[in-house]
């Protein structure tokens, strides 16, 4: 009987050991993804217009670089990081917040933003697409958010690089 208790113990364990790394994937902690994408390319000899940029601040982890949004000829628009560095975690998103900036966790979901999908790399230079619904005069932040954990890692709230308020819809 003592030899049958020991053994469901021990599965109990493994299965709660399992769980809990899955969910908290501590290696992430120590394992740094890297990312060095390029400017895109226009289909048009004219470079990509930067529109808005901003600075990465900490929140709950060290976070960053430099958040540009660029705008090609097409008229299509994407964010570019450039410099960038954060921890790296579980379900990491970049998100675009309806509010002049992020310091803390409860203003990102309280604000509303619009998830641009998972992080790229926690190092490096990438971009991200943004939509035709992303309004730069609305969604003034961008935040490295944890959906695992509700956590906002860090944000760089926009400003004009025109020293004006950009055409935020695209037109």
């Amino acid at each position: 009987m003592k030899n049958k208790i020991w053994k469901i113990v021990v599965a109990v364990l493994l299965i709660a050991v399992f769980v809990a790394w899955y969910a908290f994937r501590p290696e992430r902690l120590f394992v740094n993804k890297y990312v060095d994408e390029k400017l895109p390319a226009s289909n048009s000899d004219s470079a990509p217009q930067p529109l808005e940029s901003g600075t990465f601040h900490s929140v709950l982890h060290p976070t960053q670089g430099t958040a540009t949004v660029y705008r090609i000829a097409d008229g299509s628009r994407f964010i570019r990081f450039t410099n960038f560095r954060t921890s790296n975690g579980p379900d990491v998103h970049i998100y675009m917040v309806a509010a002049d900036d992020a310091t803390d966790n409860a203003s990102v979901p309280r604000a509303g933003f619009i998830d641009l999908g998972p992080i790229k790399g926690n190092i490096g230079d990438q971009n991200y697409t943004l939509g035709p619904d992303v309004d730069l005069s609305k969604y003034r932040t961008v935040s490295v958010w944890c959906k695992r954990f509700s956590v906002n890692f860090g944000a760089a709230p926009l400003t004009s690089s025109r020293g004006e308020q950009a055409n935020s819809t695209g037109n």
